[in-house]
């Protein structure tokens, strides 16, 4: 909505503040809407590119943690770490309010650039890189309270649904080009660096546009509720009579309220299921189904281009029916659908399209409850008090990352098992790509068998059966198997013969020499007398040839197997190897476990929307509205005469 009312100028209406160089961005009057919306537009891109620098460690997490030698638990407390200090950062951000909003946001896309560009990607070990992620993330905290507080000054009630549309696509679209850079670009810049590069350019580049384009409303302007443009000239002609110390008098006590605390707390559980899907989104796909980084990072892409349209379109609805409430109780029970469905997917594993469904579902409900809440809390701040408003955010910033805190700090030990896998599964996963075939014989035996064929090779049953097992991962059917067990002590026999020899007598069974040399063998070898060693003899001469053949391949195949692997690879298989395996049957249980929480923090998440500013009815609300611009009307024409 738009309004052609001139500003009205008191007699005593101070002159409007100089600008002076580029720290005072501060506008002196309420702008028309097109520069408005380029503000507004600057604002937008400075939040998705801050995400995009926040996030894009996730798409190359497994990576990272390979290459600077995290372990999976260790990579986790990293955001732990980045999330606590961002809670206290977010604190900090309340000085909004008084500092003003702008350069808070420029000079912070400068460092977060110059981070993510120059720090992060040259960290030499593991200690500087989670040091220089804490910095970034304190200044990120700062940052992303201060850029909703600035989409709230320059768009009034009226239309805040679509201008918190449009910032929640800040996150989103971060994540979006994250999965979108990182899936295009992988096959050709396997450096996980690579990543960082791009990402810090992007920064680098949105902080120019943002130095020279953004500015902001003075206190006396922003600290009044506006409800639509037609209140512009009101707001202008108040703005001389309102100090801004005075205020802000108590905006903490004020901020500190049930309605703000907890639908803060509301939200930020409701939001759970996004924020593991944004760090985490490669390693459980990684885990669970086997996916590559590219197919993990092209399947999230379902659920962030479907959250974002979630958001701009429910925006656009929130507005024309000047409703929220409704929209983020029906957003709830959608997402509820598709959380489910995608939970229950973890031990029942489902195709890519059927999992992009899910998050479909999944994005589409979280998208229409998480704008509409947005622009309700906003308006709920605005009840107690609108020069507060950054403070409120404060709140709502410290709160979401205190949760994120506890609840990644929860996750690890939710999910034990991925930790083995990120760390112990990858060298294990080498030897099987490098020697698929040695691999499955050396991991699919018995290794109680082998023990006991090393400790007694004349051990004749454990012989037969270890063989058979090779024989049977080899691909022969249960017949053969089952001859090779039979001819087990034959298989004893024979291997007590030299190799020679034993060519010697197939190829001649009447050899005296031959089996002059096999008696003394047997008997020497078997430690049996000379009858027994006859007897013994005879029996792998009228034995099923084809099954002693097959028992000898076996034998060959279980002996070679072991010798493509170095010594150090059978050690760590030997000592990893049993957890390993454990963990891949415990993984996608323990994932369900978690998915579960994330929907007991959706469930939470509806009564809290009883709490809130804002109608049911789409009635009620136009006739508050009109309410409203009565008394806009009559406050004019007062302000008028008085001039």
């Amino acid at each position: 909505m738009s309004s052609t009312t001139a500003p009205l100028r008191r007699d005593d209406e101070p002159a409007a503040p100089r600008r002076s160089g580029i720290w005072n961005r501060q506008l002196p009057h309420y702008p028309e809407n097109g520069p408005r919306s380029i503000y507004l537009g600057i604002t937008v891109l400075a939040t998705v590119v801050l995400y995009y620098e926040l996030y894009v460690g996730g798409s190359v997490a497994t990576r990272i943690i390979a290459d600077l030698g995290f372990s999976f638990t260790f990579y986790v407390f990293v955001s732990v770490i980045g999330n606590l200090v961002g809670a206290f950062a977010s604190l900090f951000a309340g000085l909004a309010d008084r500092w003003g909003r702008a350069n808070l946001v420029v000079y912070g896309l400068l460092l977060t650039g110059l981070i993510t560009l120059f720090g992060l990607p040259h960290a030499p070990n593991k200690g500087t890189f989670t040091v220089l992620f804490a910095i970034l993330s304190f200044v990120e905290g700062v940052v992303l309270v201060a850029t909703p507080a600035l989409i709230r000054d320059f768009s009034p009630q009226v239309g805040r649904g679509v201008a918190m549309g449009f910032w929640t696509l800040g996150p989103v679209l971060g994540s979006l080009v994250v999965t979108l850079v990182s899936s295009n670009t992988l096959d050709t810049h396997d450096n996980w660096r690579f990543q960082f590069y791009v990402c810090g350019i992007a920064g680098l580049v949105v902080f120019v546009i943002a130095f020279f384009g953004l500015k902001e409303l003075s206190p006396a302007l922003r600290d009044q509720l506006m409800v639509s443009m037609r209140d512009r000239a009101l707001i202008e002609a108040r703005a001389a009579g309102i100090d801004p110390e005075k205020a802000l008098k108590g905006h903490w006590r004020q901020m500190l309220r049930f309605d703000v605390i907890g639908s803060a707390f509301a939200i930020s559980v409701f939001l759970l299921l996004y924020y593991i899907l944004v760090g985490f989104t490669v390693v459980y796909f990684a885990t669970v189904y086997g996916y590559t980084e590219q197919q993990a990072n092209s399947l999230a892409n379902w659920y962030w281009i479907t959250n974002a349209i979630a958001l701009v379109v429910t925006g656009v609805l929130t507005d024309r029916f000047r409703v929220r409430k409704p929209f983020m109780i029906v957003g709830a029970l959608i997402g509820l659908v598709g959380s489910i469905l995608f939970a229950l997917s973890a031990t029942d594993e489902q195709s890519y399209h059927t999992i992009a469904f899910y998050f479909v579902l999944a994005a589409a409900g979280g998208g229409m409850a998480y704008v509409a809440w947005m622009a309700s809390f906003t308006e709920t701040v605005e009840r107690h008090n609108p020069a507060a408003t950054a403070t409120g955010l404060a709140v709502w910033g410290w709160t979401l990352r205190i949760v994120v805190t506890v609840s990644l700090a929860v996750f690890t030990l939710v999910v034990p098992a991925t930790s083995i896998l990120v760390d112990k599964a990858p060298a294990i996963q080498e030897m099987q790509a490098d020697h698929p075939e040695e691999f499955e014989v050396i991991t699919n035996v018995d290794q109680d068998l082998v023990a006991n064929v090393q400790a007694d090779p004349t051990d004749a049953d454990s012989l037969g059966r270890l063989l058979g097992q090779v024989a049977a991962v080899e691909g022969a059917d249960a017949d053969t198997v089952q001859s090779i067990e039979s001819v087990s002590e034959e298989v004893v026999t024979a291997q007590a013969i030299d190799p020679d020899t034993l060519a010697a007598l197939q190829a001649d069974s009447g050899d005296a020499t031959a089996i002059g040399e096999a008696l003394g063998q047997i008997q020497e070898n078997l430690d049996v007398d000379s009858a027994t060693a006859l007897e013994r003899l005879i029996a792998v001469g009228s034995a099923d040839q084809d099954a002693l053949a097959a028992a000898a391949e076996a034998g060959a195949t279980l002996q070679a197997a072991p010798a493509v692997f170095s010594q150090e690879q059978l050690d760590n298989l030997a000592a990893n190897g049993q957890e390993v395996a454990d963990a891949v049957e415990d993984n996608p249980g323990q994932w369900q476990t978690w998915w579960w929480v994330c929907i007991a923090g959706q469930i939470v998440f509806i009564p809290f929307v009883f709490v809130m500013a804002g109608r049911w009815s789409p009635r009620r609300a136009r006739q508050d509205e009109q309410v409203h611009e009565e008394k806009v009307q009559r406050e004019l024409a007062a302000l008028r005469g008085e001039s």
